[in-house]
């Protein structure tokens, strides 16, 4: 099951139809600027099908992130990471290079978090992110997630954020209030 609609935007799950979309996205080299590499389209494909196993073990994964009206946005989602050695759950996301500075990431991950939160199959959320990257560290904050010293991922590049979902926070109450100012939206969760 995906989270709900939100103001701008739909996620639903991933499947083989979406190939030339995401790999066209995790083949951006902008996108994956983060990463040791972009992927070729198996990797693509590969992509698709870890999430598509996601969705069949866990009932959640990566969804491919689109407009109301179907424009292919990236993919945003939960997966279980290790960090500190033990698994721990993941808000991840991808936005191709045009759809980005909208405010899409943290509109997308914003109903991510919620929908972790009701999911209620983990106390805490975290992200895995680059040192340099901070446009997804901004994301981060915004869902009212902070870096975490006590939390280590085997990468030693990246940093680990991570945020309670056992309540909201003033900082995620003030992060919507600055999301909906910056992109004049009104960022609500239907279940349409």
């Amino acid at each position: 099951m995906h989270p709900p609609r939100t103001t701008r935007l739909s996620l639903r799950e991933m499947a083989m139809a979406d190939l030339d979309d995401m790999a066209a996205l995790l083949g951006d080299s902008t996108v994956m600027e983060f990463y040791p590499a972009p992927k070729d389209r198996d990797e693509a494909a590969t992509w698709i099908a870890w999430n598509m196993s996601n969705y069949a073990e866990h009932g959640f994964g990566l969804w491919i992130v689109e407009t109301h009206d179907g424009e292919f946005i990236g993919d945003c989602g939960l997966t279980w990471q290790t960090v500190n050695g033990t698994p721990h759950l993941e808000v991840g996301y991808h936005v191709r290079v045009a759809a980005q500075g909208q405010g899409f990431a943290t509109e997308a991950a914003l109903a991510c978090r919620d929908h972790a939160r009701n999911l209620g199959v983990a106390q805490h959320l975290v992200a895995i992110i680059h040192q340099a990257n901070r446009a997804s560290q901004r994301v981060a904050e915004k869902l009212g997630m902070q870096r975490d010293p006590a939390l280590r991922h085997a990468s030693p590049i990246h940093e680990v954020f991570s945020a309670d979902l056992t309540s909201t926070s003033q900082a995620e109450a003030e992060a919507i209030g600055t999301l909906r100012k910056a992109n004049n939206v009104d960022i609500e969760f239907s279940s349409d």
